[in-house]
């Protein structure tokens, strides 16, 4: 029988395990022990209840776009418990020059897919409207390199709609920087827009046309009823505790062809933690590894949440705040409006986003800085000056994985060293994707890839290791 550890009880390292168990009880020929260096499973994602109200440490939701996730909660038994996000009301404004400026229908992401409402935003000045025009005329074609985000966008756009869109949707996401996070590791499929039809606006409102009508369309995200700890406690419940560890620090050591994880054997490792940690774990095991892991940047995070009696606030679902703006804050979300069961009725629920990308020393700041930070920016750009009933704080360090230019070729060279050491496995967010569909997505495929090479064994008749 093959033994297997899992490095990392996060969403990545419990959906392989999650995977590895589904297999096993199929009849592989394996047994899996995962190992996680905290007290608690599930990393980033966690979610706390104070009064009826739902308030995530991280991750709000998933795209329902990718389907890994919504999938996984299927399985698990949990659909019923999937809430869609509510888009009949979604707006979202940017601040621009201290004010609150909707963005305009038929803009998505970047990409102009409709005239009036562009021609009227106050958003864009009219030389940008002017480039929206001529990029209708792009010839197709695709840049020999990989470039950044703001480079990609200034070429078809301008440098107005780098700073007022895509630097702030961008922040929101990893909460970096759009001059240094690659266009074709996070924005894949603008960059096949531009190669097969040259004009984005061209190809967006092609597959738009055959997109399914507004009635079928799915929600932009989903999320949990009881916030995206369900996932995690799901996830947990079906999996044998015995096989389940916290408090582990790991040490990873090869001797021969065999893996040593705190002293006891094992055929295969798959590691599921970010790569600065794995990069520290292969150290000795892959110089090779180790070191291209070591380019890959994380950045730190906090969020604060304030709970409200109803209070006054624009319609939809929250504001980004460009870096242009000078200002400490990336977005705020209303929570109670984007998901339903967020508050009880009559409450108010808001969450604030700060980033070591643009406050260096974000994970220093005591709670009460950080909170009296949110509530400051809270009054300046909405004019809220209540008091909250109650504030939460909550933080990350080096939480959010930076696809900087290059990055996929940096991956596709820590795949071929990895896949020159036998039984290891990487899963997580530090190659495919940041988000709970990719983890997902990545933890499947790594199981796969162990239950294959444990089939293929056996077929050969290679013994197990005693």
């Amino acid at each position: 029988m093959k033994q297997i550890a899992i490095i990392g009880g996060g969403i990545s390292g419990l959906s392989a395990a999650y995977y590895l168990e589904k297999a096993r009880r199929d009849g592989a020929d394996l047994q899996w022990t995962l190992l996680e260096k905290s007290g608690r499973f599930g990393g980033v994602l966690r979610t706390e209840h104070y009064q009826g109200h739902v308030m995530e440490a991280g991750a709000d939701s998933f795209l329902t776009a990718k389907p890994e996730a919504s999938k996984l909660c299927r399985e698990l038994g949990i659909a019923d418990q999937m809430i869609p996000s509510n888009d009949s009301d979604r707006k979202t404004y940017i601040v621009v020059n201290g004010r609150l400026v909707p963005i305009p229908d038929g803009l998505q992401f970047m990409v102009p897919t409709r005239i009036w409402p562009l021609a009227t935003t106050p958003l864009f000045s009219f030389g940008t409207k002017l480039r929206m025009m001529r990029e209708w005329f792009t010839v197709a074609g695709s840049q020999a390199e990989d470039e950044s985000v703001a480079s990609f966008v200034r070429r078809h756009f301008g440098q107005e709609m780098v700073d007022r869109v895509a630097e702030p949707m961008l922040a929101g996401v990893f909460g970096g920087n759009a001059e240094k996070l690659s266009v074709r590791a996070t924005l894949a499929r603008f960059v096949e827009m531009e190669r097969s039809h040259g004009s984005l606006a061209k190809a967006t409102l092609k597959a738009r046309q055959s997109a399914p009508t507004p009635s079928s369309q799915q929600p932009l995200f989903t999320s949990l009823k009881n916030g995206m700890q369900q996932l995690i406690d799901a996830l947990v419940a079906a999996l044998p505790a015995s096989s389940l560890r916290t408090n582990q620090e790991v040490c990873l050591r090869r001797v021969g062809n065999e893996w040593r994880v705190n002293g006891a054997k094992f055929d295969h490792v798959l590691i599921a933690v970010p790569a600065p940690v794995v990069a520290a774990l292969l150290t000795d095991i892959s110089p090779e590894i180790s070191t291209r892991l070591q380019t890959i940047s994380y950045t730190s995070s906090a969020a604060v949440a304030l709970g409200y009696t109803k209070i006054a606030l624009p319609p939809g679902h929250g504001f980004l705040v460009p870096g242009s703006e000078k200002r400490k804050l990336l977005a705020c979300t209303f929570v109670h409006r984007k998901f339903s069961f967020r508050a009880p009725e009559g409450r108010s629920l808001l969450r604030c986003f700060f980033s070591n990308s643009r406050m260096a020393d974000v994970m220093e700041r005591s709670d009460d800085d950080l909170q009296m930070l949110a509530r400051q920016e809270l009054k300046d750009i909405l004019g809220l000056d209540a008091q909250p009933d109650f504030t939460h704080t909550f933080r990350w360090g080096r939480a959010l994985a930076q696809y900087e230019v290059g990055h996929l070729e940096r991956a596709a060279e820590i795949e071929s060293y990895a896949a020159k050491i036998p039984g290891l496995h990487l899963a997580g967010n530090s190659l495919y994707g940041v988000g709970i569909p990719d983890c997902v997505k990545s933890a499947k495929l790594a199981a796969e890839k162990v239950v294959a090479a444990t089939a293929k064994n056996v077929e050969m008749g290679v013994a197990p290791l005693l």
